[in-house]
């Protein structure tokens, strides 16, 4: 485009003093023309830098997830091929789920004797009763005689009867009932959620064993790609996150534009952006500036028990990161973005419209230079 500016200007040059001869062309008019058309052109560029800023990386992010499975097992299948498009829900690993069927079975039997063990608890609970009240019947029995024989004996009715030991030895007896009632009494009332102590733990046990039967299979997080499968039927998978079996892209991407921090004070949100990218060539895709992330890792410190140096202290300063400038996608078209494309774009703010198209023309002509492949081997 600035090639163009410089043919209509010389053009216009030419009218001017060498056609028509309307102005004369000496050293001053000659001085004139350079000095015009360089003050133009580097107005014209500084102007254009704000009010449509231009950036030479852009780049297209997939969300990627690194699958790990909950439980650990044997792979015995793995139900899909690798750069395929698999939509959410789509079972894309199973593990062999034979351990913890038997495991779901010896809980469900388990299960079934914690029930039954309560149930057998309401007997022993009637049982122990009727063992302290005998205890407590046989125990008043005994005090009654004892109370009878020692009254007789002050009275000199007859000699006193030894019912000491009887009461001595029924007392214990009778504590020993209690004791067991209450044992069984505090096993029936120990309830969580409705349900006995022993039934609840065996229940929350076999909703776990279910649970983990239920990961043998794991599916797709969201519509997406399984890139590099390496993993094999037989391959031993576990549940660490530091062992991922397979990492799988997702189609939802996001496109992001690095700007200098000056070139950012006139862009908002909702700003008209274009963008051309090496994979799609000749295409300009339409978008618009969806948020500016102000931030970079230079504005960051991490947490230690250093005090933080200065750059002139820890040596030459970094040069300063750029800011990324989020894009949605609103071309009609729908082009195909692939993961990882890099190339440039540009932000056209309220600012300064009519050259704007200055800058529309760039873009297409690096988007044109894009059908290229400049290489020899």
């Amino acid at each position: 485009m600035e090639i163009l500016i410089l043919a209509l200007y010389s053009l216009l040059v030419w009218l001017v003093f060498i056609k028509f001869k309307w102005l004369p062309w000496n050293i001053y008019s000659q001085v004139a023309v350079v000095v015009i058309a360089a003050a133009g052109m580097a107005g014209t560029i500084l102007v254009l830098n704000v009010v449509a800023p231009s950036s030479s990386d852009v780049r297209v992010l997939n969300y990627s997830v690194e699958v790990v499975p909950r439980v650990t097992g044997r792979v015995i299948e793995v139900p899909l091929e690798g750069n395929r498009l698999y939509r959410k829900g789509t079972p894309i690993l199973k593990l062999d789920p034979e351990p913890f069927q038997l495991r779901v079975k010896e809980l469900e039997a388990r299960l079934v004797g914690a029930q039954a063990s309560v149930a057998q608890l309401d007997q022993d609970l009637l049982a122990a009763r009727n063992n302290t009240q005998a205890a407590l019947a046989q125990l008043n029995l005994a005090r009654t005689r004892l109370r009878q024989s020692r009254q007789l004996s002050a009275e000199g009715a007859g000699a006193q009867k030894s019912y000491d030991a009887d009461v001595r030895r029924l007392e214990p007896a009778h504590r020993a009932a209690m004791a067991a009632e209450a044992k069984v009494q505090a096993e029936l009332d120990a309830v969580v959620g409705g349900e006995q102590s022993s039934v609840a733990s065996t229940r929350a046990q076999l909703e776990q064993a279910k649970w983990e039967l239920s990961q043998t299979v794991v599916y797709a997080p969201a519509d997406g790609y399984a890139i590099n499968l390496q993993v094999r039927a037989g391959s031993y998978a576990a549940a660490l996150p530091l062992r991922p079996v397979m990492t799988f892209v997702e189609v939802q991407q996001q496109v992001v534009a690095f700007y200098n921090q000056n070139e950012l004070t006139r862009v908002k949100r909702g700003d008209e952006v274009e963008i051309a990218l090496p994979t799609l060539p000749g295409k300009v895709i339409k978008g618009e500036v969806d948020s500016i992330v102000w931030a970079t890792g230079q504005g960051q410190f991490q947490a230690s028990g250093t005090l933080p140096n200065l750059p002139a202290e820890a040596g030459p300063a970094a040069p300063p990161q750029k800011y990324a400038v989020k894009v949605r996608i609103t071309d009609p078209e729908r082009n195909f973005l692939a993961m990882g494309a890099r190339g440039v774009g540009a932000i056209y703010t309220t600012h300064g419209r009519p050259i704007h198209l200055i800058r529309k023309v760039i873009l297409r002509v690096n988007s044109v230079t894009n059908y290229l492949i400049l290489k020899l081997h």
